[in-house]
């Protein structure tokens, strides 16, 4: 008969988890020698915050990813990336091992506890959608599916604690598929949806799609892409909806993010009679800092599950459901009309190295609008990172990913290794700040542990420069690293550099490019106060006025 930690593994396989990211201890050792055994690889990090990342990052590639760790050191540690993938809904499962059934009901006082056995599960509960401790071998086959359907439909994390003793119980599990609800929609609220917003939209004469992060995790591209085909209409999306499809089609304008936007950008999304929002998440980064202007009375805005048209809320109302009525409703209208510039004209101007000109911010991020290639994953942290890279295009079948909600720095490295497993035919290319770098910089040893081959620009402008230009003191200095050394450090296949001038940067790319079985890591050298014009305008946003 299957044991619990068998099925366990065995669902998570059949939902396309090939991977899952770790960091062993006491109470999950058993667990993970039956992983070892499954056809699932077990992929052992530095640390578990490093470990939440990298299987973030998978599961926004492949639509699920898993995390296992041990009791209260590992549980705890992992929280904060729990938080980020709850925040920008992320089908996270969280496994965690924890002591004997025994021992927890003689209150025996555990290394790694507080003494407390439910403390690590109340508050995963809290950040997840559904949370379960495996107690019952009658009862786990069940619990772990209904668990695991839960992250599949919210698009959310999930906890499940397996006690030590329970690991190797036997389990009866179900002859049926891991059961998946269906996206619930009110046939009459959609109805309604639908005439209210087509009726918007057919009056409008300069209306706009803007595309969040929900076509991603629902996989509703081809839905946006048959939406644009029917209406004609321009499409800007916001930074977690980027790459919702390919950044050279001719409707796509640009990234909007309220006055962190290119000017045209911003003017045609702000002066639209009408913005059919799709799937995004309202945020305070997704908006600017709040500098978006958007007229609520011009603004439909749709969601995973409800429409909220001006006053009007129509719910429960599946995002794809709505987009599919929209089509069979919406008439196209003329590209001559709709005030359209593709911001595929941006790579129209060619590049032209200056070799011993010093590298600026500016004309870096424009040499990367050409370099970035055709199916690839562009990642990047937080900080004038993912302001920067706001504007480069991403072409046919790449994609990108950064926490443009969440904003926790030191995301990226981490968040590489889980890509690099999930989308093992393709290449990532990584931009990271001197600071975030410095919060997770030893998972650059498990890529070169596992011969990956990723692209990792390390932005080198001494300091915490998005802090900087908030508010600038002490607290935003760091110690200078000699960056481009470390991959030495690591021991295994790497090549390293470090580049200041246009031509050196050529040079490093030139090499990068012919590195296709090995990390290549550029430290790029810019001045303090080099920064993204969207990251300047965000500053003046957030400056404190007590400042």
């Amino acid at each position: 008969m299957i044991t619990i930690g068998e099925y366990l593994c065995q669902c998570l396989h059949s939902l396309g988890v090939n991977h899952i990211f770790g960091v062993p201890g006491d109470y999950v050792l058993d667990l993970m020698d039956v992983l070892v055994e499954s056809p699932i690889e077990l992929v052992c990090t530095c640390n578990e915050l490093n470990a939440g990342y990298a299987a973030d990052a998978y599961a926004r590639v492949k639509g699920m990813g898993a995390v296992c760790v041990t009791y209260g050191v590992g549980g705890f540690s992992l929280v904060n990336a729990v938080v980020g993938a709850y925040a920008e809904r992320v089908p996270l499962v969280v496994i965690s091992g924890a002591s004997d059934r025994s021992i927890r009901r003689d209150n025996l006082l555990l290394h790694h506890t507080t003494g407390d056995y439910n403390l690590q599960f109340s508050i995963m509960e809290k950040v997840t959608v559904a949370s379960v401790i495996l107690t019952n071998s009658a009862q786990a086959a069940s619990q772990i599916e209904q668990t695991l359907a839960a992250c599949l439909h919210h698009k959310r994390p999930v906890y499940i604690e397996i006690p030590r003793d329970m690991v190797y119980r036997p389990c009866i599990p179900s002859e049926k598929p891991i059961y998946l609800p269906d996206n619930l929609t009110d046939a009459a609220a959609l109805e309604e949806a639908i005439e209210e917003a087509a009726f918007l939209l057919e009056k409008a004469e300069k209306p706009i799609i803007l595309a969040g992060v929900e076509f991603h995790r629902f996989k509703l591209q081809d839905k946006l892409l048959k939406l644009l085909e029917v209406t004609g209409y321009p499409l800007a999306t916001t930074i977690l909806g980027k790459s919702s499809i390919s950044e050279m089609q001719p409707q796509f304008i640009g990234t909007y993010v309220g006055a962190l936007s290119r000017e045209y950008v911003k003017q045609r999304v702000e002066n639209a009679d009408c913005v059919l929002c799709l799937g995004a998440i309202m945020s305070d980064m997704n908006l600017g800092g709040f500098t978006a202007n958007l007229n609520p009375n011009n603004l439909i805005n749709a969601n995973s599950e409800k429409v909220k048209i001006k006053h009007h809320f129509y719910q429960p109302v599946f995002l794809g459901d709505f987009i599919d009525g929209l089509i069979n409703k919406l008439s196209h209208k003329e590209a001559a009309t709709l005030e359209i510039k593709p911001a595929a004209e941006l790579k129209n101007l060619e590049f032209i190295a200056v070799p011993e000109q010093k590298l600026t911010n500016a004309r870096f991020y424009e040499r990367m609008n050409h370099f970035i290639a055709q199916e690839s994953f562009v990642i990047s942290d937080t900080g004038d990172a993912i302001i920067a890279t706001i504007d480069l295009l991403m072409p046919q079948k790449t994609d990108f990913i950064g926490q443009a909600f969440y904003l926790s720095i030191g995301y990226s490295i981490p968040a590489c290794l889980g890509v690099a497993f999930a989308a093992p035919n393709t290449r990532p290319i990584v931009f990271v700040g001197d600071g975030a770098f410095q919060m997770t910089a030893q998972e650059l040893s498990t890529i070169i542990r596992h011969h990956l081959n990723p692209i990792i620009f390390l932005i080198n402008n001494d300091g915490y420069t998005i802090e900087r230009v908030i508010q600038d003191n002490i607290y935003n200095d760091l110690q200078p690293w000699k960056y481009h050394q470390l991959p030495a450090v690591f021991n295994g296949e790497s090549w390293s550099c470090q580049v200041s001038t246009e031509g050196e940067l050529e040079k490093a790319l030139s090499i990068a490019q012919g590195n296709i079985d090995r990390l290549s890591f550029i430290e790029v050298h810019l001045d303090r106060f080099d920064c993204s014009q969207g990251l300047t305008r965000l500053g003046q946003a957030l400056r404190s006025p007590h400042a």
